[in-house]
Parts: structure tokens; sequence; C-alpha cells
């Protein structure tokens, strides 16, 4: 490393410090996206701006995610989007303290605070949200709406926003919008053999999260799911305690996953989906005028967000590819046969069908929602 590198290093640590100690932990932040870093004055005036707007705002937002500032160029959850959104939309009424990184919690760990209302906002996957959210986990019955274009045409169908997003208020959250990965993938650890049919999941070690849906999913197809936290997860797969894992390729990569694994197939099973909510008690104390201002943010951010799925996607896998990791996609008979062995049509999905939606002819209302294209277009893995 150079002299120049470690003095630019230097400069932009101490600014960063500085920034901390005056303008707090959000405008240290904002000044490190911006790249403005490496110069005093420019970082002295975007700590005065965030400053300014704080005390300008009527209410102060704190917002937490599970993920680094910069995680977007893999994984587009575009939380910087979502924050300068929020104060613009709501003429600088709202003010967006942003926690990143896990500061507040993760998982399902930030959820609860969330519904507790501890913290105003939060970023969570829907399995995590769903053990709170129960109706959420409907998106994990294979092949319902793993591919990202059905996802998006059920999330922002009236359906959806008619039974699910109002269970989902019921149980103290707003959402405020449901943003596009990708689908779930079938990562293998270091030493194993891709998965490319259901006869090659058999005795697999799967590591599942909490939701109950994808655990039945993967015992259907011949795994042995594996309960495992998700901060607990790489030293599992290290030391082989799980063979296997399924998050989208941008969350492999953005979590350091890209050094373990050997291979990785596009099952299109599952969408790797996630949502921005508030604590809807909170949501209720906001002026009416406010409380449009974070729809609108919300939208706008959501359209941001399918248009960096693509992009986001590229880098993970361009990455990956460097360290060694092979990418598998499936033909259509492939595809075929898994939806055949473990599909949300067999007969061992309705109690699901019938718990979270209420009904089934709710549910077919809800897969007819997911198989028409609505006013979004997203790309597909």
């Amino acid at each position: 490393m150079t002299d120049d590198h470690n003095e630019l290093a230097s400069e932009e640590r101490r600014n960063f410090l500085k920034i901390m100690g005056t303008g707090g932990f959000t405008a240290a932040i904002v000044a490190g996206a911006a790249g403005v870093l490496t110069s005093s004055e420019a970082s002295a005036q975007t700590a005065n701006e965030e400053r300014d707007r704080e005390a300008a705002a009527d209410h102060v937002m704190t917002l937490a995610t599970e993920y680094v500032i910069g995680t977007t160029r893999s994984y587009p959850m575009m939380q910087l989007d979502v924050k300068e959104n929020l104060q613009n939309a709501s003429n600088g009424k709202i003010y967006v303290k942003l926690a990143p990184g896990g500061q507040l919690g993760t998982g399902s760990a930030l959820a609860q605070k969330v519904q507790g209302g501890t913290i105003n906002a939060g970023q969570f996957s829907l399995s995590n949200f769903a053990p709170f959210a129960p109706a959420v986990d409907l998106i994990n019955m294979p092949y319902f709406c793993g591919a990202n274009q059905r996802f998006v045409n059920l999330v922002t169908s009236d359906i959806w926003k008619t039974e699910v997003n109002a269970a989902v208020e019921q149980r103290g959250f707003k959402p405020m919008f449901y943003f596009c990965i990708d689908p779930r993938v079938m990562a293998v650890r270091q030493g194993g053999n891709a998965i490319i049919t259901p006869a090659d999941l058999q005795g697999v070690k799967f590591r599942v999260p909490g939701s109950q849906m994808l655990q039945q999913f993967y015992r259907m197809g011949g795994a042995n799911p594996t309960p495992v936290a998700w901060g607990e997860t790489p030293s599992a797969i290290k030391q082989g305690v799980a063979d296997a894992l399924d998050p989208a390729v941008g969350a492999l990569y953005a979590f350091g996953f890209k050094d373990i694994l050997s291979h990785v197939t596009f099952t299109q099973a599952v969408p790797d989906s996630q949502c921005y909510a508030c604590n809807l008690e909170w949501y209720n104390t906001l002026p009416g005028d406010v409380q449009e201002a974070i729809e609108w943010a919300s939208e706008m951010s959501f359209h941001q967000n399918l248009a960096k799925v693509p992009s986001s996607r590229t880098f993970a896998m361009a990455e990956m590819r460097k360290a060694g990791v092979e990418f598998h996609s499936l033909s259509a008979d492939q595809l075929a046969e898994w939806q055949d062995t473990v599909g949300y049509q067999r007969s061992e999905w309705d109690s699901f069908k019938t718990e979270l939606a209420g009904s089934m002819e709710t549910f077919d209302k809800l897969v007819e929602a997911a198989g028409t294209m609505g006013r979004h277009y997203v790309h597909d893995a």
C-alpha cells in the first residue's frame, strides 16, 4: 500500500471520527457515502447539512438495517436513497437517523424492536418478519412467486394490500415497501457437489431461517433442514454443521460467503425478499401529509430498487466467480421437476394456504395476482 493511500485513509478516519463527535453517526456515514471524507471542508459541510436538517425536522425517524452502507452495490436495498427520499418527500419534516450494519439488531430481533416501538422503522427479510407477521410467509411457498416478476406482481397487487398488509398491520407494523433482491439459490459449501435436481438434495444438511414454510420446502425435497441463526451461519457452513444455504447471490456476497462456497444453483423457487416497515402506532401519530410523504418516498425507493436489481446481481456474481464459485442455471425441464417435487400446487401446502391466506379462495386470488403483470417491471435472474 502506498504512502499516499495510507495518508488518505488516515485523513478519512480522522474526518469520520470528527463528524461523529460533532454531527453524529448518520452525518458521518452520509459523508463517507458521498466520498467527501478526504476533504475537511466538504466533510464539515455535510455534517452541517445533516445537523440543519435534523434541527429543522418535526419528526426524527430512526431507521435500522442489517446491512452496512455500500451494500447496494451487490444487494439493492437502497438505504441512503430511502433516507433521502423520506426527507425530501416530506419537505424536511422528517429527518432519518440511520442505524445500519445491525447496530440495533438483526433478523427477528430487529423486527421485534420495530413491533415494540423501540425503533421507528427497520429493514428485515420476510423470513425473519414471518414470526411476527405470519401472513407474509406466503411468499416462501415454493414456485408461488419465486421469480422476481411474480413477486413484484404479487406484493403490488390489490389483493396483497387488502389481505396480507391488513394482517401485517394487525401485528403492529406499517409496511413501507417490499423490495426485490432476487430468488433464493442453493449454495453449497466448499467440497460439496452442485445441487441440480431434487435427487442431489437428499440428506443435505440445509441451513434454514425461522420460516416453517422454508423448513417444509427442504424437507419435501429430501434435505435435512437445519435451523441456524443468521449470525452463526458462516461458521456453521465452514465447520460442516450445515452443508448448504439459500440466500440470494447478493446476500451471499455481502455477508462474506464467497470464499467458503463451491456451487450456486438458481432454482427460482422462493424470493429472497425484504421489506421496510414502520411501527404502526408511531406512524399513526404522524400528520396526514407526513404519512402521505412516507408512502410517496416508499414508492420512489421501490422504483430505484427494481432498476438496481440486475447490476447488483451481476457485480456479486463476478466477484464470487473470482473466488472460484460456479453458477448453474436450470433448464425448463429441470425447473419443472423441482416444481413437481416441492411446488405450491401440492396438497402438502394446503394447510399453509388456508392458515395464512384465510381461505383457499383468497389464496387462489393471490396466485392469480402473482401471474398478472402489474405496472412494475423487474429483471429476472
